[in-house]
């Protein structure tokens, strides 16, 4: 597997997967209707920040993940990233390797720490793999967000100092 940088020829890729994920409404906070313009201006971001494709040796995109900074001013220090990984290549280490290259990057640009403002505390794959790598529940806004399924669920906020 490749991490690189994303381009918005990678957006008609990454497109159907995102949708999926985010129609379903079961772990974004965006909303469910977003269209694709909506959806590529909100993922695909310009330097400084970033945009990443996870692909595999024929250059299937896999999985994509945006990283930032978390907030401005005196609290621009703290970085933060969100992951999409296609469904039909879950459970293959995209996950993890995309959530590794953010917490490298952000090591490399100087942020001391990185923070999740809003897992949603039913994706437990996602906080277990956070959990993996050192990642720590600081809190938890009940009812914070509304599953579909399971009604309203905790969102949690995340902290890794780097």
């Amino acid at each position: 597997m490749l991490i690189r940088e994303a381009s918005t020829d990678d957006w008609p890729a990454i497109w159907p997967f995102f949708h999926a994920i985010v129609a379903a409404g079961e772990t974004f906070t965006y909303p469910t209707d977003l269209s694709e313009e909506q959806g590529r201006d909100w993922w695909l971001l310009p330097a400084p920040d970033r945009t990443v494709v996870a692909v595999d040796d024929s250059g299937v995109v896999l999985g994509t993940a945006k990283m930032n900074r978390n907030h401005m001013g005196n609290a621009s220090h703290i970085a933060s990233a969100s992951y999409m990984v296609d469904p039909a290549h879950g459970g293959r280490g995209v996950g993890r390797a995309l959530c590794e290259h953010t917490m490298e990057w952000a090591r490399a640009a100087g942020y001391r720490a990185m923070q999740f403002n809003a897992v949603v505390e039913t994706n437990v794959n996602a906080v277990k793999l956070y959990r993996s790598l050192g990642f720590e529940v600081l809190g938890t806004l009940p009812e914070g967000f509304r599953h579909p399924a399971k009604g309203y669920v905790g969102l949690h906020i995340m902290h890794c100092a780097l």
